[in-house]
C-alpha cells in the first residue's frame, strides 16, 4: 500500500526527473486537465485534491521529509484550478501554465504561509492556493487582452 501511494504522489515516478520535477508534475497536471470537462470538473478537482493530501502525508512519511520534491501530485492536482474556466485554446492553457509556476515559485502571501501546516495539507494547500493565484491572473491577462484598444 505504502509503495502504491508513492507511486501515484510521485506522478508515477515522473516526481523522480533530476531537473524541475514540479514543473514535470505541471505538465502531468495539464494532460489530467484535458481529460477533465463537463459536470464533473469540480468534484474530481475536489476530490483529487483531497486524494493528494492523504498520499502526500503518506509519502512524506515514507521519505522523512516535510515536503519531498519528488511528490508532485500536488502540483498534478491544482493545476486543473490554475486552468478553470480558460478553455483550450493553446495560449491560453500555457498562459494559465506559466502563472501557476510562477506563483508556485514565487509563493506570495499565504501561499508561502500554507507550507507550515502539516503533512499533506501543508504540501498541497500551497499549491492550490497558487493555483487560485494563477487562475485570477490568468483571466484578468486575458480579459485585458481581449479589451484592449476598445
Amino acid at each position: 500500500m505504502k509503495a502504491l501511494a508513492k507511486f501515484i504522489a510521485t506522478g508515477f515516478g515522473i516526481g523522480y526527473v533530476p531537473l524541475a520535477p514540479g514543473t514535470a508534475g505541471s505538465l502531468l497536471g495539464v494532460g489530467y486537465w484535458l481529460l477533465l470537462s463537463g459536470w464533473f470538473y469540480w468534484p474530481v478537482t475536489i476530490l483529487v485534491v483531497l486524494l493528494a493530501v492523504w498520499l502526500s502525508g503518506i509519502a512524506s512519511e515514507i521519505h522523512r521529509e516535510a515536503d519531498p520534491s519528488c511528490v508532485v501530485i500536488d502540483e498534478i492536482c491544482a493545476v486543473p484550478i490554475a486552468l478553470a474556466g480558460i478553455g483550450h485554446v493553446w495560449w491560453h492553457v500555457a498562459l494559465g501554465f506559466v502563472w501557476f509556476r510562477v506563483f508556485d515559485v514565487w509563493k506570495p502571501p499565504p501561499v508561502r504561509q500554507a507550507q507550515a501546516f502539516a503533512g499533506g495539507v501543508g504540501i498541497v494547500l500551497d499549491d492550490v492556493l497558487a493555483a487560485g493565484y494563477a487562475c485570477g491572473t490568468t483571466h484578468v491577462v486575458l480579459w485585458l487582452i481581449q479589451h484592449a484598444g476598445h
